[in-house]
């Protein structure tokens, strides 16, 4: 009894090793079962401990939120939102919708992951290991037509009761290497009414080991693990789709916040230039009624009012509607009271840009290429691309299997004791008439019953542990595919991939080519464009002044200092929109490179939560105690 408990302990150490084997080797981050805190890791199943249940329930997804972020209120103050670059970029990481929908992209990829993790590329094996069990109770009572071939042994017996209960177990998983592992641990009881049996009730336990070997087609942790690793490929690609779609909504973010700049600055030219044609208007007025100027010149002066005051309408409305476009791109949801009549007021000088830094064309490609995120992801798609034709190389080998088992099996049950043999006379013989001879009888054995011997699973299971009835296979199996024109298709569609990949990865690096140097350009002709504007607006002032004091004097007309406001206010609205020209350009030139997130010190995985931890820019406060930026737990 004591080496039948020791063989118990050591199968039931073996089996617990190999599960625990299974197991991920990676635990599931606690307290990470939110898509909005960016946490949550979807590659990862949950473990059986300390909740066995876990890995059966469905993983918890919270609904996405809609409401805006704490830094939007903190921003305003008596009805206006001082808003600086750097924190238009903060709201914008934090409630863009459109980078909320691109956090889902790495979180569908990491399912993807998890989902290649249990089973190989091939289909023919499950990592994930299996426990199977049946559990069996049967009864037949069946009528007997002949009861001598039935086995019961006397004419009186009208059926034949058969039950059996059966408990079987089984366990099996599969390897990235091509190997197969299974145990199976069968128990059944059955007893008959039957007079033909040994043992009644009878048990029987079986133990057997099975293992399997691919040795070509399937060999290996590339045949197997080929789709997981393109899935691990997808998730790398899936984060850069998100740091991508992170640089153009920074990017957009930033044109938007330098036309709203443009906007609030050619508001104010063009009020200038209404207070201009006012004062015109009101000095020719005064003027006409003390009869030094002739009454048409009131009514060129009025016309130049109304004029003005149409372009201010004009600049007004285009305000109103980059204000609405802000919003939109910096909440998400643009009709939230707090934020629907707030006016936006950027803090930040359209006149303080850095001067343009020119660098060479080969040194600027060579910075895109090593920071663009289309471009990791263009040669990570080559590397899938290389991975399908490497795995659909093995994929056409013949497919040769060495497999084996090993089994043990023990049977026990109630038998019947027998006493010593006694023979005794029987039925008389007869002669050819049928008549009876005196004295000669047939003899006849008699065994006495004396007794039962009794027997159960304990025994059937220790002789099985015993093996004294050992079963041993080894199988080896081929299999040759003579066209083999399936595997031949995928082998020429994965190269044909790879072509294409590394094709697209020339045209994307062309194309950046192009796009660098059409930012240098427009970086450079913007730089000089501010310079041209900013003199033409100096000599449009100067001739102002000049036009005016000649006007004064009688040198001139009324014509020529409405011509000389109105070519004031277009130089200045001109060197207004170069000046913002300039700042996007700068912005197209960063992005072109590669430079967005270095240049703002963006960091992705904050972005991915959805929580930008920054200062806030309020003038005339102390952002950290004023306005904290962090929630207090």
């Amino acid at each position: 009894m004591m080496r039948l408990c020791v063989r118990i302990g050591v199968a039931l150490s073996i089996t617990l090793a190999l599960v625990l084997a299974s197991l991920p080797a990676r635990a599931q981050s606690p307290a990470a079962d939110s898509p909005i805190s960016g946490k949550r890791e979807y590659s990862v199943s949950p473990r059986h401990f300390p909740n066995p249940l876990k890995p059966y329930a469905p993983i918890r997804v919270a609904e996405p939120l809609f409401t805006n972020s704490p830094r939007v209120e903190q921003l305003i103050r008596d009805g206006k939102m001082s808003l600086s670059l750097q924190d238009a970029i903060a709201l914008a990481l934090e409630n863009n919708l459109d980078i909320s929908l691109q956090r889902y992209t790495p979180w569908l990829a990491q399912t993807d992951v998890l989902r290649n993790r249990a089973s190989s590329s091939t289909g023919l094996l499950r990592f994930d290991p299996t426990f199977t069990s049946t559990l069996l109770w049967d009864r037949r009572s069946i009528p007997i037509n002949n009861p001598f071939l039935a086995g019961t042994g006397t004419a009186t017996q009208t059926a034949l009761t058969n039950q059996t209960s059966r408990g079987n177990f089984g366990y099996s998983q599969g390897f990235p290497t091509g190997t197969g592992f299974s145990v199976a641990f069968d128990n059944s009881r059955s007893s008959t009414t039957s007079l033909s049996t040994f043992l009644n009730p009878s048990v029987q336990s079986s133990i057997l080991l099975s293992w399997s070997q691919q040795l070509l087609n399937g060999f290996g942790s590339l045949a197997n693990t080929r789709f997981l690793r393109i899935a691990k490929n997808n998730l790398r690609v899936a984060d850069l789709t998100f740091a991508n779609q992170v640089i153009l909504t920074v990017s957009q973010v930033q044109d938007l916040y330098w036309d709203l700049v443009f906007a609030r600055e050619d508001v104010r030219v063009k009020e200038r230039s209404v207070q201009l044609a006012q004062k015109l208007y009101s000095d020719n007025t005064r003027q006409v009624e003390i009869g030094t100027l002739a009454p048409i010149e009131v009514v060129r002066a009025e016309a130049e009012v109304a004029r003005t005051r149409q372009d201010l309408i004009v600049a007004q409305t285009f305000l109103l509607q980059q204000q609405m476009f802000m919003r939109n791109a910096l909440t998400k949801n643009p009709m939230d009271s707090t934020v629907l009549t707030v006016e936006i007021v950027p803090t930040d000088k359209i006149a303080d840009a850095a001067a343009a830094e020119i660098i060479p064309l080969p040194d600027a490609v060579k910075e895109a290429w090593e920071n663009r995120p289309d471009v990791k992801q263009s040669r990570i798609d080559l590397d899938s691309a290389g991975i399908g034709v490497r795995a659909s190389r093995n994929a056409l080998l013949p497919s040769l299997t060495l497999s084996g088992q090993y089994g043990t099996t023990g049977l026990s049950g109630n038998s019947n004791l027998f006493g010593a043999s006694t023979t005794v006379a029987g039925s008389q013989i007869v002669d050819a008439a049928g008549l009876p001879v005196a004295g000669l009888f047939t003899p006849r054995t008699l065994t006495p019953l004396t007794g039962i011997a009794q027997a159960g699973w304990s025994d059937a299971l220790g002789t099985a542990f015993q093996s004294n009835f050992p079963t041993y296979n080894v199988q080896l199996t081929l299999s040759i595919p003579l066209w083999n024109r399936a595997a031949q298709a995928d082998s020429a569609r994965a190269m044909l991939e790879q072509r294409l990949s590394q094709t697209r990865l020339r045209q994307l690096e062309n194309n950046i080519v192009v796009e660098v140097r059409n930012a240098q350009i427009a970086l450079e002709q913007s730089t000089a464009r501010v310079e041209a504007a900013q003199k033409a607006r100096e000599l449009a002032d100067r001739t102002l002044d000049a036009e005016q004091k000649k006007y004064q004097l009688g040198a001139s007309t009324i014509f020529f200092v409405i011509q000389a406001q109105r070519d004031l206010a277009a130089a200045q609205s001109v060197e207004v929109r170069s000046l913002a020209d300039l700042r996007k350009a700068r912005v197209e030139f960063d992005r072109a490179l590669g430079r967005t997130l270095a240049t703002h010190k963006i960091d992705i995985a904050a972005a991915k939560k959805g929580r930008v931890e920054r200062e806030l820019h309020i003038p005339g406060a102390l952002a950290a105690e004023v306005f904290p930026t962090r929630e207090k737990h």
